[in-house]
């Protein structure tokens, strides 16, 4: 696998990537205040109210949700929201900001700020529905962007296949290709991930709604005059 680092693609129809940036900090700020300890712990079970679990999210009842000590009760639907923001570890949160900082800013200037907020939590919500409605009875609580990340990488792999795109190869190697190669062998490792043994805590069925929606999605939310497949290589 890769781990993209920078991309030659400037913007063309906005001035700064706003959105990109306020979802990165957002997740950093959500990570550092509630999931490291330093802040505001929060525990496990508190934790696991805000994930996305399968068996109870599929239940279907308008009573399903969690009650917290304090009595606040939140429906379970707004789990498919909340999800998004949580991360399992440093390397979990750090791999979706990375890929969200290369690739968002593009993703934004082809739609505008706000379709790309509208963008975003539509991929993440799609992907964790595909991931319950596939492992219906799982109990294993889904967090984390992944899934709203793959909906950006779609969007860009269709958006600007021939961009140079600098990846470290197997975490140590720069090399400079393009994104139709890069990104195209990430989303061919989430197929082939669904053939073999892989770990329950990867939510590969989450990358793959989050794949579909991003690539349909697209198709409709760019703005009028932006070209699909575009074959410029980026800027220097």
């Amino acid at each position: 696998m890769f781990v993209p680092l920078h991309d030659t693609n400037p913007l063309k129809r906005i001035d700064f990537q706003y959105v990109t940036v306020g979802l990165i900090l957002l997740n950093v700020a959500i990570f550092v205040v509630f999931q490291t300890g330093w802040v505001i712990p929060l525990d496990e079970e508190n934790a696991a109210a805000f994930a996305v679990i399968p068996a109870k999210l599929m239940e279907g009842s308008p009573d399903a949700g969690t009650v917290f000590a304090s009595g606040a009760f939140m429906p379970e639907r707004f789990t498919l929201i909340t999800y998004m923001f949580l991360h399992g570890g440093w390397l979990h949160l750090i791999g979706n900001m990375l890929f969200l900082w290369v690739f968002g800013d593009n993703v934004e200037d082809a739609m505008g700020h706000l379709r790309f907020i509208m963008f975003f939590l539509m991929c993440g919500i799609f992907a964790a529905v595909v991931h319950a409605w596939m492992l219906p009875e799982s109990e294993l609580p889904l967090i984390g962007a992944s899934g709203a990340v793959a909906g950006v990488i779609a969007a860009y792999f269709i958006l600007h296949p021939k961009v140079k795109v600098w990846v470290l190869a197997l975490w140590r190697i720069p090399i400079r290709i393009t994104a139709a190669w890069a990104l195209g062998i990430w989303i061919l490792a989430q197929f082939a991930s669904l053939l073999v043994e892989t770990e329950e805590n990867v939510a590969w069925w989450a990358h793959i709604g989050g794949l579909v929606a991003g690539a349909t999605l697209i198709l409709f939310m760019r703005r009028r005059g932006v070209i699909l497949f575009d074959k410029t290589r980026g800027g220097a």
